[in-house]
Formats: structure tokens, C-alpha cells, sequence
């Protein structure tokens, strides 16, 4: 996974995250649920990328 990839995985979660809480904060369900959608697609985004780095180590694995 890329610097770039990192960078913009964590920073979904981050801002998911902080959308989440001030929704809850300000009971705006819209918000919150964009908070939670946006923090849920950084971890997928994280985890494909996980996925990748460890099949290109099983390839690397096996030259």
C-alpha cells in the first residue's frame, strides 16, 4: 500500500469519525450517518489494501 493510499485511508476514518461524533453531538442523523459511511469506507479501502499487500507477498514469496 502506497504512502498516498495510508494517508487517505486514515484520514476518512478520521474525518468519518469526527462527523459521526458532531452529529451525535448536534442530533443531525444525516450527519452522523455520513460520518459513519465515510469512516466504514476508510477501514474497507484499508483492509483491500491489506489484502493486496499480502498477496503481492505471497507472489514475492514464491520467485
Amino acid at each position: 500500500m502506497g504512502l498516498g493510499d495510508k494517508i487517505s485511508n486514515a484520514t476518512d476514518k478520521a474525518v468519518g469519525g469526527a462527523k459521526d461524533k458532531l452529529g451525535d453531538a448536534t442530533d443531525n442523523p444525516d450527519l452522523q450517518a455520513e460520518g459513519k459511511a465515510q469512516n466504514t469506507e476508510g477501514h474497507a479501502k484499508q483492509a483491500g489494501e491489506s489484502v493486496k499487500d499480502a498477496a503481492k507477498d505471497v507472489k514475492d514469496g514464491l520467485k
